[in-house]
């Protein structure tokens, strides 16, 4: 594999620069991530260079934008930490758990306001059978009695007395 030059490594690393100051500034482009693929992918360099390398005789070697892959996390991470969200996905899926715990919230409440009314339509139907079975009773007490008289129905199609019709 060929060496690159200064000139390009420079260039390479400007333009890596620039694009992460995109990504923290929250410009990720849609359907990416705020990651390092991403930023290798915008910056048009290879994500290798951003991971350490091994020598032939097996020793560690830093890759050649390593220490920037290691700023860009460090910087995300201190955004993260002060409650900054720069990752678009990042913050869709907060939005979404949020909104997910307030239905889960409403969802309660309304089965609390249901079990509430089932309540009071019990109460209700068991004072309606109640008032009911006094007004039989009351009924049948009459009956019994026979000093109570039922009023004449009023003739259809006839006004009563004294109306104004």
């Amino acid at each position: 594999m060929a060496r690159i030059t200064d000139q390009a490594r420079q260039s390479n690393e400007a333009a890596i620069r620039a694009v992460m100051e995109r990504l923290l500034a929250g410009d990720a482009p849609e359907g990416r991530k705020c990651d390092i693929k991403t930023l290798a992918i915008l910056s048009g360099v290879a994500r290798t260079g951003f991971y350490p390398k091994r020598n032939r005789d097996d020793s560690p070697r830093p890759g050649p934008y390593q220490h920037l892959a290691d700023e860009f996390e460090r910087r995300l991470t201190s955004l993260r930490e002060v409650g900054e969200i720069v990752d678009p996905r990042a913050a869709q899926i907060e939005r979404l758990k949020a909104q997910v715990a307030e239905l889960k919230g409403r969802v309660a409440n309304r089965g609390d306001a249901v079990a509430e009314l089932n309540a009071f339509k019990t109460v209700a139907l068991s004072r309606l059978a109640a008032q009911h079975d006094e007004i039989t009773r009351l009924r049948e007490q009459a009956a019994a009695l026979g000093n109570v008289r039922r009023l004449p129905s009023a003739r259809s199609g006839t006004a009563p007395y004294g109306s104004c019709i």
